[in-house]
């Protein structure tokens, strides 16, 4: 009788011992899940595409590259150069060139990558801005200069793979600099005016790029 009874907290011993240990792999489990691998000292290069919407100057296309430095989980930089031609309504040709750089925040905490693929972020950055203008009826009219610019706007990487991601963003560039203008003199003819004064006048650019991560600079 004895016996039966140590045999029965045996069993009731074991029983309990499997059950904490099974829910502590459970935990254990689900944590594992739920780690966001540390994502700081990637280095990447991308190539890009962009497109110059709803600004004074008209629709262009354009393209360039960019380089990556991811600081943490949540912030990365980012530093690019884009030459965009641009259309100004058929009478002058608008190109420009953007070097500059800009900060990616990630927002939302769980929406991290790996768990994630899909990775919403907000942007905000300065650039150095050059602008050439010359108009079509007569390439030897023709003006330049240069200048400085912020953007601000938000965009998402589409990871499709642990090295390879698709970024779309919207941002709008406001330049801090005189802007150039096409103005019709009285013999029809086209000439180039630089204002007076900065008109805080930019551009909303759409860009797509396709990036790889190269290298893990830093691993803690």
């Amino acid at each position: 009788m004895v016996f039966k009874q140590h045999w029965y907290l045996l069993l009731f011993f074991l029983f309990i011992t499997t059950h904490i240990q099974a829910k502590n792999d459970s935990t254990q489990i689900k944590k594992s899940q739920t780690i966001i691998k540390n994502q700081a000292g990637w280095f990447s290069l991308g190539a890009r595409t962009t497109m110059n919407v709803f600004s004074h100057d008209g629709f262009g296309i354009g393209a360039g590259g960019q380089f990556r430095l991811q600081l943490s989980n949540r912030v990365n930089t980012d530093w690019f150069a884009d030459y965009i031609s641009v259309n100004h309504h058929d009478v002058a040709r608008s190109e420009y060139v953007h070097i500059g750089w800009s900060v990616l925040f990630y927002p939302v905490k769980k929406l991290q990558y790996p768990k994630y693929k899909v990775q919403p972020f907000l942007l905000a950055g300065h650039c150095f801005d050059y602008n050439k203008m010359t108009i079509y009826s007569d390439p030897s009219i023709s003006k330049h200069r240069w200048g400085a610019a912020v953007q601000m706007g938000l965009g998402s990487h589409f990871h499709l793979s642990e090295r390879i991601d698709l970024t779309l963003m919207l941002q709008y560039m406001m330049h801090l600099t005189k802007e150039l203008h096409p103005e019709q003199k009285e013999d029809a003819s086209y000439e180039i005016i630089l204002e007076k004064a900065s008109a805080l006048e930019g551009h909303l650019l759409c860009t797509v790029s396709l990036n790889y991560k190269i290298a893990k600079l830093w691993k803690k």
